[in-house]
């Protein structure tokens, strides 16, 4: 053996070994012990992340999917509204001004609207189905219709390819958001409509606004809506300014105090791969499991610094991506995102719309295979994935949050009187692109719970549910299957079934401690047993 060959092998052998302890290190499990006290006099912690989810665009909820997925998710978290995009789009139906306005001499004393120049059809159709699911519209007033639009030819990318330009006529505009606001008026009564929210537009800070320049003209299209609005009834809730990134909020509350124009609610989005570049203006890297609240925070603050510190701050888009990533929205990655996130903007925010309920959602197109990293908590065909177990467990947090010290838990009480903990291991997305974690690879190293309880019976149950890879993952089952593009009716049962969630775990404290495990990308809820009463 040479100088040199011996030489290499004794480095390869270090470096291997080096490998084995950092691996073993690696996958050691991490020790967390919590110490909570039940009867802590706590703060209130209101459901703000599952009030309102986003949806598909609008005409989609006259399809049965897009309802039956509705009723899953309102069953688990009930949520009470949903935000669609292009209730005025042609599709939908609303403007027409080359209809002929034909009124018998005998109907001029009823409401004629519906045979002039407007048809609410589906319009009526879209929100009746809303309602009758308990369901209430957060109405993103979009996009124009192609017969008022200033450029007929400037479409959105997006498969339905919306318009995105002014309208050509602003009268003609304020005419229809009239119409629009005295017709739902009459139809659901004005204490209903009441309280709904009207949110102008979406995302004018990108290419679904084509006003040039950007800002000014979406001020423009801002005032005329909340104006025409409100001439209907000051009751009417409004609101904007709908962007990307967490942007213009500042300037936009600025604008409605200066022109006297009114403001309800501020709303904006953001994802948790947006850049710091674009959300911030910095050349920072912000993880994944930070940047969605750190947005929240500064939107927070510029509200409370500007003429209208009080108003309420609704996210109407979130989540883990803005595009179509398997390993982070369709996978186990999403539990622990999402307790960690709630966490994080406790008493920050109103409302947090998660982009979306369902993968009802033709943004990029029909569907073409049924894990493609869409948005949704279902998937095509009924399928629950891992986020919507998520929404399920976290649903079941109490109504006050209590003091625990760490980045990994949340501690409440429940108003029956039980505990609710969340734990979770957050790990970063597997990949770094359209793949999740296979089959018996860890994501990351264990982690060992210690949770002692005060003020609690000391052996009390303990309830416990887990979703992780071994548990309410329906991607197993889909690896399984060696994952195909394109189910059979048997597929398709098979994947619905492994898409339940994993039965509970029933155990007991010991002398007032569990002790858990929980892998990496896992989350758990701890239902106990109730708190005594002093």
């Amino acid at each position: 053996m040479t100088a040199g060959k011996w030489l290499f092998r004794s480095v390869a052998a270090v470096l291997a070994a080096w490998l084995l302890v950092a691996l073993a290190v690696a996958q050691s499990p991490q020790s967390v012990t919590l110490h909570v006290d039940a009867n802590a006099a706590g703060t209130p912690f209101p459901h703000f992340w599952e009030k309102m989810f986003g949806s598909g665009r609008a005409i989609l909820t006259l399809r049965q999917s897009y309802q039956d997925d509705l009723v899953s998710v309102r069953d688990v978290t009930g949520f009470d509204a949903v935000r669609a995009h292009g209730i005025f789009m042609d599709e939908v139906g609303l403007y027409d001004p080359d209809r002929q306005t034909l009124i018998p001499a005998q109907t001029a004393q009823r409401d004629t609207t519906a045979e002039g120049i407007y048809n609410f059809t589906y319009i009526d159709q879209i929100y009746d189905a809303l309602l009758a699911h308990g369901v209430r519209p957060f109405v993103e007033l979009s996009f124009m219709p192609r017969k008022l639009a200033s450029d007929p030819a400037r479409l959105h990318g997006f498969w339905y390819h919306p318009n995105v330009t002014p309208p050509k006529d602003y009268a003609g505009w304020d005419a229809m958001l009239q119409a629009f606001a005295r017709h739902l008026v009459a139809r659901y009564g004005l204490d209903e409509v009441s309280h709904w929210d009207f949110e102008v537009w979406n995302e004018p800070n990108l290419d679904f606004w084509g006003g040039s320049p950007k800002q000014p003209t979406y001020w423009e299209l801002y005032d005329h809506t909340a104006r025409a609005l409100k001439s209907v009834s000051l009751r009417l809730r409004v609101g904007g300014p709908s962007t990307a990134q967490a942007a213009w909020v500042a300037a936009f509350l600025q604008h409605c105090h200066d022109a006297g124009v009114p403001v309800d609610f501020v709303s904006t989005h953001v994802y948790a791969n947006d850049s710091a570049k674009d959300v911030f203006g910095t050349t920072e890297q912000i993880p994944r499991d930070a940047m969605v609240c750190r947005s929240v925070a500064k939107v927070h603050g510029e509200i409370a610094a500007s003429p209208y510190p009080q108003l309420p701050l609704i996210f109407s888009e979130y989540n883990a991506s803005y595009a179509n990533e398997p390993n982070v929205t369709d996978s186990t990655y999403m539990g622990p995102w999402l307790a960690n996130t709630i966490r994080q903007c406790d008493g920050l925010t109103e409302a947090m719309s998660y982009w979306t309920f369902s993968d009802v959602f033709e943004e990029q197109g029909v569907e073409r295979t049924p894990f493609y990293g869409g948005f949704g908590l279902i998937a095509a065909g009924g399928i629950r994935k891992p986020a919507f177990h998520a929404f399920a467990m976290l649903h079941q947090l109490g109504e006050t949050r209590l003091p625990v010290d760490s980045d990994s838990a949340l501690a409440t009480r429940r108003a029956d009187g039980r505990l609710a903990l969340a734990l979770w291991n957050y790990a970063p997305p597997d990949g770094t692109g359209s793949h999740y974690t296979p089959p018996g690879v860890a994501a990351g190293p264990t982690r060992h719970f210690l949770v002692q309880l005060q003020g609690v019976d000391p052996a009390a149950p303990v309830t416990v549910l887990r979703v992780d890879s071994t548990h309410g993952n329906v991607l197993a089952a889909y690896d399984a299957m060696g994952r195909p593009a394109n189910l059979t009716l048997q597929q398709l049962a098979t994947l619905r079934q492994a898409s339940a969630a994993a039965p509970p775990e029933v155990t007991a404290l010991e002398h007032g401690q569990l002790q858990l495990d929980v892998p990496a990308h896992g989350l758990a809820l701890l239902l106990v047993g109730a708190a005594q009463v002093h």
